[in-house]
């Protein structure tokens, strides 16, 4: 019987504009109330994710909540109060030479992710809207001095936004030219370039959250879509892809579902095979 699932949310929990299916609620909602923890294992803060928590009504007891693609697991207590369980940050030295190596041409839009902060450098009208429709706090930065981020909590990643797939391998190739083995690479959303610390991914954390819970790594499940689902994927005692996955995920995945995320595939999962 699966006791834990990780869902990324992005075009798998959530639907394309950002909300969530009434059939994914009601299926969690049953799974929680019997026993069972849903975590959204997520690139974003966990501090984007309280309006997720509230709609599902996730927000009655302690949940958590693992973020930055692996980078900090959290727990949230009813009151609203967080503690951070685990935290795999990078150095500012390192945060700043991705930053610096990602602007490969003038409208690259860069985040910058701390603990408890997103900065965005030369944000986009698409990244803009983005971030509006999933209710992402955010501060814009108006130049590309990054010292003030001394001053603030660790940071966990730096990820670079841009429409066009060939600027984002452009992104890639430049950074990774440089700082190859400090860093993780994945691509996410199709429209999203993204650098953790080595080691850190979404896979690795959902595991060590099993630990936390004492939950055997054989009675966990996680769901994704795209490549930055690919270690929780591979990782978890049952990888499931949606109907609306990449190619790559769907290949590694033991479950492939008929259902895409505007269609509640979370639900269908959790129907079909939680139960099991």
């Amino acid at each position: 019987m699966i006791q834990l699932i990780l869902s990324d949310l992005d075009e798998t929990l959530l639907n394309d504009d950002g909300s969530i299916n009434p059939k994914n609620i009601e299926a969690i909602q049953y799974f929680t109330k019997n026993g069972g923890y849903f975590v959204p294992n997520t690139g974003r803060s966990y501090k984007s994710v309280y309006g997720t928590l509230n709609t599902l009504g996730l927000n009655q007891q302690t949940q958590y909540v693992i973020s930055y693609n692996g980078g900090a697991i959290v727990a949230i207590s009813p009151a609203g109060v967080e503690k951070v369980i685990l935290q795999h940050g990078m150095s500012l030295d390192l945060a700043k030479k991705i930053f610096k190596l990602g602007q490969v041409q003038a409208d690259v839009d860069t985040h910058i992710y701390t603990l408890d902060k997103l900065f965005i450098y030369n944000i986009s009208p698409s990244d803009k809207k983005y971030m509006a429709e999933r209710q992402v706090p955010y501060t814009a930065l108006t130049d590309d001095n990054l010292t003030f981020l001394s001053e603030e909590a660790p940071i966990m990643k730096v990820i670079f936004e841009h429409p066009d797939p060939a600027v984002r391998q452009k992104i890639a190739d430049a950074v990774t030219a440089v700082v190859e083995k400090d860093v993780l690479l994945t691509f996410s959303s199709e429209r999203y370039v993204e650098f953790n610390p080595e080691g850190v991914d979404k896979g690795t954390a959902a595991l060590e959250l099993a630990d936390i819970l004492n939950i055997s790594h054989e009675r966990t499940a996680a769901l994704g879509d795209n490549l930055n689902d690919a270690a929780q994927i591979k990782k978890a005692g049952v990888g499931v892809a949606v109907a609306n996955a990449k190619p790559e995920i769907k290949a590694i995945a033991d479950v492939v579902l008929k259902t895409t995320n505007n269609q509640g595939a979370v639900a269908d999962f959790i129907n079909q095979y939680a139960g099991q």
